[in-house]
């Protein structure tokens, strides 16, 4: 207890309330007990409307414990309460402690009281409750008595799980996981501004839409019968068109959207046939969570993938669907956004963990695909992308397949080339960068046998037996990534920076259009400075890209097509049969 007791108070709390899909959540109760004194605190909503400020100290000097707490500092927001600056959460420990391992009972807070052997409120009658809190009020007395009740007992139990899982909590680095939920709740707040009347108008016309688009893309492929996709005129279609194609174990054609991907790179006549597929799998335009404030808001999912990155719904979230929608996110009059990246992430970060000196230069020389041609004798030392463009991208397949641990089968595919050409690649990147190919045999060596891999800040995996050696690989960069995005975005939050949301290795961030510049610079500094804390001082570089209005958001080379001809047919559809 060494820790909690550092402490002047240590407050246990839970919140219940309602969020109609892509809005604030609306209060219902608040619940709070102080471990060590146990003095407990029962708020209804009509008393919290009231507050100002919260009913405890929220500084440095106290810890607030809670489970999945993103949706309490959501409450506070909502409430016009500052956030408490120490937060520990038990869902990132426990998923930490666990990671890996299948958990019968999943992941939540009654999962977690299964694993430690404590009994819980059944299922039902928690998603009574639930559906109670999302009604919304007004409550009776009875109703809001039962809620305070029911939020009580989620306070109870995190009573109950802190002193057993105390015992395994990694401190201090689970008060920085804390941090980052703090962080989330801060952009889940302020969500991705959207164009509402565009939005509109394709939900309006969406079955129109989809029947020109398959129309349109069809003409080429004629693998369509009206909107069903027919697995014998497309195996027609490649046999005409002589295009060799991955089966299934079960030998059908393998029609899952990977094997699309892939495919589309080696074959770009098959592009289009892609794009519709998945825009027409993945856009359910009614899912989009958006608010009456035109705001895109969805949960997260911090800590939800193996790697300890986010996994937000691919339905709610505008970065989830087809490429092409993002074109919806349009910041409003006086108002800029911007997309902040860092420049090659992953390859930066496996230098600088390998200390791979040939790769440090490679990462250093601002194209280290090109670099790595050059290093490996491929193209002369005064190549330039535009002088040897094939080269450079098959060097950059190469060096992008060997962070996930590709085989000479899969970069061959991936390259549409023989195995032997691809063979020859992966031989010359070994002996290009022989002491990242040691480093990364000895993080997957020391998972296989000590049975586990941490980040820098102590994200876990647990290998148990019957782990991927690629994907063991990969973490490394992965999760050390996600590491310093977090960070990144606990540090610009609390800089004041308005983050709409982050995207893997990037953060879309918002500002007025007078300002934009200034926020980006700032931004880029803290992304900058994350990355030296998570590696020892090696630098990362970072990208930008402002949009500012009336101008929309949209992935340079990935999507405008779609985006054009949807927004045609929709305006086609709009003047023809209205609103």
């Amino acid at each position: 207890m060494d820790w909690l007791n550092r402490f002047d108070s240590v407050w246990l709390i839970d919140f219940e309330f309602s969020q109609p899909p892509g809005e604030r959540p609306i209060v219902a109760c608040l619940v709070a007990r102080e471990f060590h004194s146990r003095k407990l605190l029962r708020i209804g909503m009509d008393e919290l409307t009231t507050m100002k400020r919260p009913p405890f100290d929220v500084s440095e000097r106290s810890l607030f414990v809670a489970y999945f707490s993103s949706a309490e500092w959501n409450c506070f927001l909502s409430l016009g309460w500052p956030v408490p600056i120490r937060v520990l959460d038990l869902y990132c420990e426990f998923r930490n402690l666990l990671n890996g391992i299948s958990l019968p009972a999943g992941r939540g807070l009654l999962g977690c009281l299964s694993h430690f052997g404590f009994d819980s409120m059944l299922a039902s009658e928690k998603q009574e409750m639930r559906d109670l809190a999302i009604r919304g009020g007004p409550y009776t007395a009875a109703e809001m008595s039962a809620l305070l009740d029911y939020c009580q007992s989620d306070v109870d139990a995190v009573d109950r799980l802190l002193p057993v899982m105390n015992l395994a909590i990694d401190y201090p680095r689970a008060i920085l996981r804390g941090r980052y939920m703090r962080a989330v709740s801060s952009m889940e707040t302020a969500g991705v501004p959207i164009d509402m009347e565009t939005l509109a108008m394709f939900r309006r016309h969406w079955l129109t839409i989809k029947r020109q688009l398959i129309a349109s893309v069809d003409e080429s492929f004629g693998v369509f019968d009206g909107e069903t996709f027919r697995h014998d005129r497309f195996a027609d279609y490649l046999i005409r068109n002589r295009i060799p194609w991955p089966n299934t174990d079960s030998g059908r054609l393998a029609l899952d959207d990977g094997t699309f991907r892939q495919q589309a790179k080696a074959y770009p006549q098959v592009s289009p046939l892609r794009e519709l597929r998945h825009s027409l799998s993945e856009m359910k335009l009614e899912k989009l969570a958006v608010g009456s404030d035109g705001r895109n808001r969805a949960m997260l999912s911090p800590f939800a993938s193996r790697s300890g990155r986010n996994q937000p719904s691919n339905n709610k979230f505008i970065f989830g669907p087809s490429v092409w929608l993002r074109g919806l996110i349009k910041p409003a009059v006086g108002r800029s956004i911007a997309y902040v990246d860092w420049s090659q992430q992953e390859l930066g970060i496996a230098a600088a963990l390998s200390s791979d000196p040939a790769l440090g230069q490679a990462y250093a020389s601002g194209d280290p695909y090109l670099e790595f041609a050059k290093m490996a004798g491929a193209v002369p030392p005064s190549a330039t992308k535009q002088s040897h463009p094939a080269e450079r991208s098959a060097y950059k397949v190469c060096m992008l397949a060997t962070q996930y641990g590709m085989s000479e089968y899969g970069l061959a595919a991936k390259l549409n080339k023989p195995v032997a050409f691809a063979r020859n690649l992966l031989r010359r990147h070994r002996e290009t960068f022989p002491v990242f190919w040691r480093w990364s045999q000895s993080q997957v060596d020391a998972a296989m046998l000590g049975g586990k891999l941490q980040t820098v800040f102590g994200w876990t995996i647990h290998t148990i037996g019957g782990d991927n050696p690629r994907s063991l690989a990969n973490f490394p960069m992965q999760a050390n990534g996600a590491e310093m995005l977090r960070l990144a975005c606990s540090m610009a939050s609390e800089a004041g920076i308005t983050i709409c949301c982050p995207v893997h290795d990037a953060i879309l961030i918002e500002a007025d259009t007078g300002q934009i510049d200034e926020a980006v610079i700032q931004a880029q500094t803290i992304m900058r400075e994350a990355g030296r804390i998570v590696l020892d001082g090696f630098d990362l570089e970072s990208d930008a890209k402002i949009v500012s209005y009336p101008a929309r958001y949209m992935d340079d080379d990935r999507g405008q097509e779609m985006w054009d001809k949807v927004f045609r047919l929709a305006s086609e559809a709009e003047s023809k049969h209205g609103t």
